[in-house]
């Protein structure tokens, strides 16, 4: 292999024209690591986050944008077991996916689901992960409770719709557009509230309220989202769009006996995510290779044109998942 390799940086805090191409050093596989000649590599709202300047990278990770990628494995460090030079893989990221090549925890990869290509793999592992962590293992979602999601099309949104789905969960999404509303409809949400037109606690309270809420709008939307909570209920928070400052009356939360929660998935430990991994191997990963879930693509850029899937990304028209070409 060549000593340096292609990828993309943020040259500076800014919008998505900070993202250039550049040629950086190949990453060498430490402990218990692999590295990944990367095919694909998934765009999220952390990497734009990242780039205006706003969500810095552990200490230790790289500090090119991308946590998720597809590829196959083309070096192991010590003491790597269970994986082999050759093997296609799917991987959550500390970063670095906006590259040829990335050096990750080899408990962090996963198999590529039977029957699936690695572009759809690719944009797995930071949605899967997430929504795994965040509304089944945090939130505890259970058959036949209601559970809202806001931003329903988007890449989160689309992969909770379909886990909640198929374990038994009635699903409302609040959507922007009639066209992302009738997507979410085809994975199988009962209710699709458009925003613009509709209080999404009224309808919600009318149903007897959430069960569970998963939320990466924050700011204004909290204190509803509690309003919009059945007693017993939990607001799961994974990001604020609008802001995580607000004020909220929080008599409510104990005559109510409601549960706030959340987290953000990059900065917990190695042992937490590997932790992850496993559980979605045994519980989620049966149903990709069953193709009875999937990612729900939305578009495909080179990796040159990273700019532009930032772009597409921060215009809220994509519904689902946005992926860059490397190899």
């Amino acid at each position: 292999m060549s000593e340096t390799m292609r990828a993309v940086e943020i040259t500076e805090p800014g919008g998505p024209d900070v993202l250039k191409l550049c040629d950086r050093p190949m990453p060498q596989a430490q402990p218990g690591q692999v590295v990944i000649k990367v095919a694909y590599a998934g765009v999220n709202r952390p990497d734009a986050l990242q780039r205006a300047g706003a969500y810095a990278p552990p200490p230790t990770a790289s500090d090119l944008p991308g946590l998720e990628c597809a590829g196959e494995i083309v070096a192991l460090g010590e003491g790597v077991s269970g994986w082999a030079i050759g093997d296609q893989v799917c991987a959550l990221l500390p970063g670095g996916g906006y590259a040829e090549y990335v050096a990750t925890p080899a408990a962090h990869c996963l198999p590529v689901p039977k029957g699936m290509g690695l572009k759809e793999a690719a944009c797995l592992c930071e949605t899967y992960f997430t929504v795994w962590s965040n509304v089944f293992q945090r939130g505890g979602l259970k058959a036949g409770e209601r559970f809202l999601i806001h931003g329903g099309s988007s890449g989160i949104g689309t992969t909770a719709i379909q886990l909640a789905r198929e374990f038994g969960a009635r699903v409302f999404v609040t959507v922007g557009s009639q066209e992302k509303a009738a997507a979410c409809a085809r994975l199988g949400a009962e209710r699709t509230i458009l925003y613009k037109d509709e209080d999404f606690v009224e309808v919600m309270r009318a149903e007897g309220g959430a069960n569970l809420i998963l939320d990466m709008v924050g700011g204004s939307y909290i204190p509803r989202n509690l309003s919009a909570l059945a007693d017993d209920g939990r607001l799961v928070q994974i990001a604020f769009l609008q802001g995580p400052k607000v004020e909220v009356n929080f008599a409510q939360v104990m005559t109510r006996r409601l549960t706030l929660t959340g987290s953000t998935l990059r900065p917990q430990s190695d042992l937490a995510k590997a932790k992850i991994a496993e559980s979605l191997l045994e519980n989620v990963w049966p149903l990709l290779d069953a193709g009875k879930i999937g990612p729900i693509m939305d578009s495909e850029f080179d990796l040159a044109n990273a700019a532009d899937a930032h772009a597409r990304l921060e215009s809220s028209g994509h519904i689902g998942k946005i992926v860059l070409k490397v190899a």
